[in-house]
């Protein structure tokens, strides 16, 4: 997985982008299919990203999925039908098993990063593993977590900035952690859009700064990081899960393009 993800003849990043969770059959395969069409003409090495479940919901009464077993069926479908492969979430150890048949990637929570259970259970699958960078731990720490991946026989291991609280609402991403986890030796992926949520808000929907992606995600390609993790959606207004940080479908083409703009010029260098 990870010689796909360094496929890029121009020494492109890769993406992980696609919507928060899987809302259905249609939506996804026309997210995929948007997606795979723009990073195909960038050279883009490219992983559909969607969560079969949404675990950790604010409120009891949010959205969590429309059934394991149906979403995760769309994900294989996805990849058998665009050629392209697929990650989505797990939040238990038995979980790992279960989503492994169907998706390329198993990826780790930020709230769960420290899991050693799960770490070692999605490990064990022989799948590459995405670990998230918990909000509330530094980008040293993150060694440790990427260690019991590696010890449990997997070396197929990415680590994912995804902000650090900021006091009560708001995160912040601190560049100077991409080339500290990068010395961990997997590559570093930065999240443009969960960089950007608001946090524990008083009507339990969490906020979020979508007009800030780009600013975000321009930055982290200056510093070199090897990937990118962007949630879309055709209206986040009416998406199910995260919509008030996704990025509206239609403004990813334009994105990637600077994107990989900056990155031809940063490569010169």
């Amino acid at each position: 997985m990870l010689n796909y993800l360094k496929s890029s003849s121009t020494g492109n990043f890769f993406l992980l982008a696609g919507p928060c969770v899987i809302e259905g059959e249609e939506m996804a395969l026309d997210i995929a299919e948007n997606i795979a069409n723009i990073t195909a003409r960038l050279n883009i090495p490219y992983v559909f990203k969607g969560s079969y479940r949404k675990a950790n919901r604010s409120r009891i009464d949010s959205f969590t999925g429309i059934g394991d077993e149906k979403a995760l069926k769309i994900l294989r479908k996805v990849r058998e039908t665009f050629n392209i492969p697929v990650v989505t979430d797990i939040h238990t150890s038995e979980e790992a098993a279960i989503a492994a048949e169907y998706v390329d990637i198993l990826q780790i929570p930020a709230f769960l990063c420290r899991q050693t259970e799960l770490l070692v259970a999605a490990a064990k699958t022989g799948k590459m593993v995405n670990i998230k960078k918990g909000q509330f731990l530094s980008p040293e720490a993150m060694e440790f977590a990427v260690r019991k991946v590696i010890d449990a026989g997997n070396n197929q291991v990415a680590i994912t900035e995804r902000g650090t609280t900021f006091g009560y609402q708001d995160l912040i991403v601190d560049y100077r952690g991409i080339p500290t986890m990068q010395k961990s030796g997997v590559p570093v992926i930065l999240d443009a859009t969960h960089s950007l949520q608001q946090p524990n808000q008083a009507a339990g929907v969490t906020g979020g700064r979508p007009d800030l992606i780009e600013t975000v995600a321009r930055a982290g390609i200056a510093v070199g990081v090897d990937g990118l993790f962007i949630e879309t959606h055709r209206e986040p207004s009416k998406a199910k899960s995260d919509g008030a940080n996704m990025l509206p479908l239609d403004q990813l083409a334009t994105l990637l393009e600077h994107l990989t703009a900056i990155r031809m010029t940063i490569n010169q260098f």
